[in-house]
């Protein structure tokens, strides 16, 4: 049966075997497709996405177009070199060809659809005959890395990324038949699906000596993906699958030992119905979360819902930053101890809030219950959009609540990096901000849920005749959303759910974190045809249950003063401290708004008194910024000012300073802090296998940071005078550190001195220098102008690490700058 005759049937089948589960009717989401922006807010982003995002991130994974390249040529025999060896490389071009094919449904490009096709012409000739998809491990470079991906195929699921990269290509090719009806990329992704079938729940001859291999990814997104599949063609077996790899994580395989080997990393420390707490590395959660929400609907399985009520409880009410970010702690990349939330400290990765808005939504599909949509909204609009600037070309890994504009965070710089060695964050933007109409809206039979607020149109299926809708607003910013509501007849009868964010009420988000210190109800109303009417609210949404007509106006109005949220006492971080909130948005301080006075500023006044205006400049334009009265800390007597602040998602567009979101209360909470005090000497001894005369090996330890590699204004360490000879740097630190991560800042001033060709550590332990074990993510990068990060793959403490250089042929290495972070 051919694709399109499959998805009428599919179509069919789901509005008749589905329509109710646990007693209610499925709610069905209507897809980004099928809604119209049409506003001031989203809209540009789109534009954004369309001409800077989606072809820097087309252009920055070439290298896995390449491996892929060569992998066909591999397997038609045609010499070429061999792909680099790399266990996800693959899986960011197919999240961006996925961002690209959203984008194509909203506006056909020729050119790009003629890339898209380029592309997966060659994904289809990279495949095996059998449906296996692995360039590695197809070409035999696997053997390189054999700790990271197996010896052979499947060896090693836990960490080989073989099945997460395949359920990002099965998105992407979803995504692109929805998009132009081409089912080229939808063939290739059904035929690994049917392969991976076979291998994991059946027994192939070919791997694993014919037994079933009947282990779940250690990094989860193809059962998510899977439900995707079998949404979009109708064969069950892509259901069926989603459901086995949920049953038998944390039964048939749990690993055993520490860090990235925990039982609790991937989550396999339980069987999934068994887990009631949020642990490990949050992406890998979210995504098991989701897919775990949504087989629960389309299998009917109530059995997955305690575990994922008892989880986002948990979440929200021990482990989630007021941005909406997931997994503060280094190290895992994850949850820690509950009420672990620190703010400079924090990881917070843009991976896992988009994580967070994929979960959410789910959940609310589920429950029908707008909370979940709220917890959604605060992590999209707040830590997910927080994570590429303005112009669109630059990207946060991490997303701190608090930064000095002096030490590296964002995996080496100090602000915004143009991509990672990892670069699943880029890519994950580049797919997830185009989705956004498909959160707008989703229906019942006969019930309209309007669930996420942008100007748009849309027309909406019901059981007794369709409804166009209108909607328009200046939200996040307006307080105002107006629907004109057009039913396609006359006297049609249908109840329109309109989602009251729980930051209208006592709090800012749900859960048990965060409430406001000024927590008078803001007074939401509805107004149907300029009447004010009367709206039960009801799991978070106002009903208006109602006979309509032609050219109903329905208006909610939600007030957006200025909120003051305060910590529950167990949040250590913010004891003493307050968060400013208006509207969705939460709201930081730039140094670059406030003549650098950060951190050295408090707030006493919470009357919620402030002005509001708009930059006007550059990318900053129509953002609005609010100021309220506030005190600088100064050591001869403090100093009222007004202070300026804009919303989170904005910061960082200007410069690499300073930033706060957690203010203290009063001057006792925090000390003074001179960010001009000199800082040199940060290590006890620095020890150099040699050091140029006109050099200082100092230059390494002295917190200045440079302006780019070339940068010849401030002192350096360099090998002059041994050229293409081996080179180390030994730091001795005051006390056993427990290290959170290492970075290098590189000299390169394009002639005799230059990054080195490769780098590594070792620390010393018991008198014995040993191999510094790097995070499974990490590589030793020798990117120039930025720090060059990378993180322990377990704990290690102690006070002396060595860094071990390779230089270029006849070339001298140089360093301008070495940082230790502890984790505290």
């Amino acid at each position: 049966m051919k694709i399109k005759q499959l998805l009428i049937v599919t179509l069919t089948i789901l509005s008749l075997s589905l329509p109710v589960v646990q007693g209610q009717e499925i709610l069905t989401p209507i897809p980004f497709n099928e809604v119209t922006l049409e506003d001031n807010f989203w809209l540009p982003r789109l534009h954004t996405q369309k001409e800077v995002l989606v072809p820097f991130a087309l252009d920055k994974t070439k290298p896995a177009v390449e491996n892929l390249q060569r992998t066909a040529n591999f397997l038609k025999g045609i010499p070429d070199e061999l792909p680099f060896p790399h266990r996800f490389v693959s899986s960011d071009l197919y999240k961006v060809m996925e961002g690209a094919a959203y984008l194509l449904k909203l506006e056909r490009d020729p050119e790009l659809e003629k890339e898209m096709d380029r592309i997966i012409d060659i994904i289809s000739e990279a495949q095996q005959e059998d449906g296996y998809n692995y360039e590695s491990h197809i070409t035999g470079v696997a053997r390189h890395d054999v700790n990271g991906m197996g010896e052979r195929p499947y060896s090693y699921v836990v960490h080989s990324h073989e099945l997460y990269n395949m359920g990002h290509m099965y998105e992407g090719a979803i995504a692109y038949y929805q998009a132009t009806g081409k089912d080229k990329w939808l063939r290739v992704a059904e035929a690994n699906a049917r392969h991976i079938n076979k291998v994991f729940f059946e027994g192939d001859p070919n791997y694993n000596d014919g037994k079933p291999v009947n282990q779940a990814p250690g990094h989860q997104e193809i059962e998510l993906a899977l439900v995707k599949l079998f949404r979009v063609t109708g064969d069950s077996l892509y259901l069926d699958m989603a459901k086995k790899f949920i049953d038998i994580r944390g039964v048939t395989y749990r690993p055993e030992g520490e860090g990235t080997m925990s039982p609790e990393y991937a989550q396999q420390h339980l069987p999934v119905r068994e887990q009631t707490k949020a642990v490990g590395h949050a992406v890998r959660a979210t995504y098991l979360y989701s897919g775990m929400a949504d087989v629960s609907v389309y299998t009917q399985d109530p059995s997955l819902r305690p575990a994922l009520d008892s989880i986002w409880h948990n979440i929200v009410d021990t482990r989630m930053h007021i941005t909406g970010g997931l997994g503060a702690v280094h190290g895992i990349e994850g949850f820690g101890p509950e009420y672990d939330l620190p703010n400079k400290e924090a990881f917070d990765e843009t991976c896992a809030a988009v994580g967070n808005v994929f979960f959410n939504h789910r959940m609310f599909l589920m429950e029908k219950d707008g909370k979940y949509m709220d917890v959604a909204e605060v992590a999209l609009l707040n830590n997910v959009l927080a994570g590429v600037n303005l112009e669109g070309n630059r990207f946060f890994y991490l997303n701190p609540l608090e930064a000095d504009g002096i030490k590296p965070f964002n995996h080496g710089m100090r602000g915004r990096s143009p991509w990672f060695g990892t670069a699943c964050c880029p890519s994950n933007l580049a797919r997830l901000i185009p989705q956004v109409p498909g959160l707008m809206y989703a229906t019942t039979q006969n019930e309209i849920y309007c669930s996420f607020y942008a100007g748009s149109t849309t027309t909406l299926t019901l059981e007794k005749g369709n409804v166009h809708l209108k909607q328009t607003t200046e939200y996040p910013f307006s307080e105002t959303i107006r629907w004109e509501v057009t039913p396609e007849k006359e006297g049609q009868p249908f109840t329109m759910h309109l989602r009251i964010p729980t930051w209208t009420g006592n709090q800012f988000v749900p859960g048990e974190l965060y409430s406001y210190i000024n927590a008078a109800p803001s007074g939401w109303t509805v107004k149907v045809n300029g009447k004010e009417t009367k709206a039960d609210l009801r799991k978070g949404f106002a009903i208006i249950d109602r006979t309509w007509k032609k050219g109903d106006v329905v208006e909610l109005t939600l007030p957006m003063p200025l909120r003051y949220s305060k910590a529950i006492e167990q949040v250590v971080a913010n004891k003493g401290r307050i968060c400013l909130t208006r509207g969705p948005l939460v709201y930081a301080a730039e140094g670059v708004d406030n003549n650098d006075r950060l951190p050295n500023v408090f707030i006493t006044d919470m009357s919620g008194l402030f002005n509001i205006s708009t930059y006007s400049d550059g990318l900053m334009n129509r953002i609005p910024k609010i100021e309220v009265p506030a005190w600088e800390k100064k050591p001869a007597g403090n100093k009222e000012i007004s202070l300026v602040l804009l919303p989170y998602y904005a910061w960082n567009n200007r410069n690499d300073g300073s930033m706060m979101v957690w203010f203290p209360e009063s001057d006792t909470v925090q000390p003074y802090v001179d960010r001009y005090m000199a800082t040199h000497g940060k290590y006890k001894a620095l020890e150099a296998s040699h050091t140029y005369q006109g050099d200082n090996l100092v230059a390494v330890a002295d917190n200045v940071v440079p302006s780019s590699s070339s940068d010849k204004r401030i002192q350096r360490w360099t090998s002059w005078g041994k050229q293409g000879k081996d080179q180390w740097i030994t730091i001795t630190l005051d006390k056993p550190t427990n290290i959170q991560s290492v970075s290098v800042y590189w000299f390169d001033d394009g002639r005799g001195t230059k990054v080195p060709q490769e780098w590594s550590l070792e620390y010393e332990q018991e008198n014995e220098w040993k191999t510094f074990p790097l995070y499974l993510t990490d590589a030793y990068n020798v990117f120039k102008d930025q720090f060059n990060m990378v993180h322990p793959g377990r704990q290690i403490i102690t006070d002396k690490v060595r860094l071990l250089m390779k230089p270029q042929p006849e070339h001298a290495v140089g360093i301008l700058e070495i940082n230790i972070e502890e984790i505290k």
